[in-house]
């Protein structure tokens, strides 16, 4: 063998070696993080949002806490070697940043220090724990005692006797669901899905019904509903007729509308077209549309404190409904708790009456 095959010989072998201690280097070299630093101290950021929390929520202290004792067991995770699992308090936290504001993934990732993927995990599995422990907080009447209550509530505040609530459908808009062609275009030029909603005279959620197409009118929503077959069946419950004061004749007891719904024995609308002021027609009108605000400021006060009803939702109709559902349900649990009800709902917050004047509410 020549002098230079030798040294080219020796070479390659001296290469092949440093070559294989360089791999087995990289194989087995420790990794530093399980996580970008921007993900690390998750539990010290969370926290310390969290004592920030009430003033954007509008939810006291007491009840957040509340909150989580109730959902704590659905959403908890166990701890691991390699890491601690996310909290149930920052858990919930992302979720009610998510609801108040309607933020993208991308900005809660870097407000909260956890990545988008796992927060479009936590946002739904949260909201569906909401519903599931706050169910009670919607329903309808069971009881004759409970039906007769809603109309007194009417005839006192709002003028308006034998009155079983009002009804209304609201649009939440959603960036175009993939494969959807014009099935959630509705007549604004956009698209969504409606939320229709039965509310008593203070403002509390009775009945919602909530993913229906947005191309749906409210009157075709509100057909294809729950509410509606158990009222043409006779399921309701509802009370008797009953004369209206100082009159002889038994009148059913109603659902206030708008134009959008059709008129039949439980359900009342106004009068089409312009009628002059003093009339019966123009008088009857303004009482209804008075009594029907209950569903438009219990719409508005949601929308205005829980601003994902408000902004366009990048999420596909299964889960912004699951999403809908958690606001709806929140919202009765706030009017219902005595420490959060004025937070969530101060005074002057919904549409009012003072001496035949309408003041518009806050929420507006």
């Amino acid at each position: 063998m020549s002098y230079h095959l030798q040294v080219a010989s020796a070479a390659f072998l001296v290469m092949h070696e440093l070559n294989m201690k360089i791999k087995e280097k990289k194989v087995r070299r420790k990794r530093r993080f399980w996580r970008s630093k921007l993900y690390i101290d998750i539990e010290n950021r969370g926290a310390n949002l969290c004592t920030q929390f009430q003033n954007f929520t509008r939810m006291s202290s007491a009840d957040f806490e509340k909150i989580i004792n109730l959902i704590g067991p659905k959403i908890i995770k166990q701890n691991t070697n390699m890491r601690p699992a996310i909290t149930v308090t920052v858990r919930l936290a992302v979720t009610l940043r998510f609801l108040a504001t309607g933020d993208s993934y991308s900005s809660l990732q870097y407000l909260f220090g956890i990545s988008k993927q796992i927060i479009s995990r936590i946002i739904p599995e949260v909201c569906m724990a909401l519903v599931e422990v706050l169910k009670k907080y919607v329903k309808m009447p069971s009881t004759l005692n409970e039906w007769l209550n809603i109309p007194k509530q009417f005839e006192t505040t709002w003028n308006y006797p034998n009155c079983i609530g009002s009804m209304d459908g609201k649009h939440v808009v959603l960036q175009s669901p993939m494969n959807s062609g014009t099935e959630y275009f509705n007549y604004k030029s956009c698209f969504s899905i409606v939320l229709f909603a039965l509310v008593d005279a203070d403002y509390n959620f009775l009945f919602v019904d909530i993913g229906c197409q947005g191309r749906i009118s409210d009157g075709g929503v509100f057909k294809n509903s729950e509410l509606n077959k158990k009222i043409e069946s006779g399921k309701l419950n509802l009370p008797s007729p009953v004369p209206l004061p100082g009159k002889n004749v038994d009148i059913p007891f109603v659902i206030l509308a708008d134009g959008a719904f059709a008129l039949t024995n439980h359900i009342m609308k106004p009068y089409s077209g312009t009628y002059d002021k003093g009339t019966k027609e123009r008088v009857f009108n303004y009482r209804l549309s008075r009594a029907r605000r209950t569903v438009e400021n219990a719409f508005g006060i949601s929308s205005a404190v829980f601003r994902v009803l408000r902004k366009s939702s990048l999420l596909e109709p299964q889960k912004a409904q699951i999403v809908i559902m958690a606001v709806v349900y929140l919202h009765n649990f706030l009017r219902h708790s005595k420490l959060s009800r004025n937070i969530y709902t101060p005074p002057g917050s919904f549409d009012r009456e003072e001496e035949g004047r309408m003041i518009l509410g806050d929420w507006r």
